[in-house]
């Protein structure tokens, strides 16, 4: 079992959503943190909660949907912080749009801020990861296993957030360095689901947003490849995706899963800040 005690953790998107309740749980568990978001002002009100916990906390805002500003504070970071033990992926943007609608920029700014900040952060920290041993926890979605209508880029990115821990946790499976991938479904109370002020389909629920932030904390300790982090029947459906992809269509149709989605079109095209 991996221990948090003087420790540090690298969290993604800690200015706000998940990202607060992931960084607040890490600490509580002895770990120091490394806030990481575009949102500065954000960033200042995360680290003052975390510093009530005894332990210590530093910002840096950085646009993680630019791969230079990445790079470059992900160096800066690592110039100014001895080691990092724990990397969370947490991170991301979601755009609800007809697919014909989406523009080339948002299409750029979904991918990066997803999927490909998360491949740079782990590339330029896992040179010293590998010496001294750490974990990687990506968190993905339940869009990633089931595409959702009216937000296919964030799907895209999502399910190629899987894969790529599925494939590097199998590529450092015999080092010291451990990949996990947490795919919550509709997470209550904050969030990129609780802004829109919309409620879920009652078939599949909500999840607080501390069971995603426990998550995190138990696929560390046990070296878990994969947690659902979803109170509905969502399992068995994404069995029957794998069997019959138009059942399960079907399916998410009966749920309401796409008429939510439309109605989110409706209520918000432009970008969500990030969790």
């Amino acid at each position: 079992m991996k221990q948090f005690q003087n420790t540090t953790a690298l969290v993604t998107g800690a200015s706000r959503g998940l990202g607060v309740n992931i960084s607040l749980t890490l600490a509580e568990q002895g770990c120091n943190i490394i806030a990481v978001s575009r949102n500065e002002e954000g960033l200042q009100s995360t680290c003052k909660k975390i510093t009530s916990k005894g332990v210590s906390a530093t910002y840096y805002p950085i646009d993680l949907s630019n791969t230079v500003s990445v790079r470059e504070g992900i160096e800066k970071i690592l110039s100014e912080n001895q080691s990092i033990d724990f990397l969370i992926n947490n991170a991301g943007i979601e755009n609800y749009q007809k697919f014909h609608h989406y523009d080339p920029n948002t299409i750029d700014a979904i991918l990066a801020t997803n999927l490909r900040a998360p491949m740079e952060i782990a590339r330029l920290l896992l040179p010293n990861m590998l010496n001294r041993g750490g974990h990687i926890v990506n968190i993905a979605s339940l869009a990633g296993k089931k595409g959702i209508s009216y937000n296919s880029i964030y799907s895209a990115s999502k399910a190629g957030l899987i894969m790529w821990s599925d494939a590097l946790r199998q590529e450092l499976s015999n080092t010291k360095v451990g990949v996990s991938v947490i795919c919550p479904g509709y997470i209550s109370d904050s969030g990129m689901f609780a802004d829109a002020g919309i409620d879920a389909p009652k078939l599949l629920g909500t999840s607080p947003p501390q069971k995603v932030a426990n998550a995190v904390v138990k696929s560390i300790i046990g070296n878990v490849p994969e947690i659902i982090v979803n109170n509905g029947p969502i399992k068995p459906l994404l069995s029957i995706g794998q069997l019959s992809p138009k059942l399960s269509d079907k399916i998410v149709k009966f749920f309401g899963v796409p008429a939510l989605n439309l109605a989110r079109v409706k209520l918000e095209n432009t970008d969500k800040p990030g969790r």
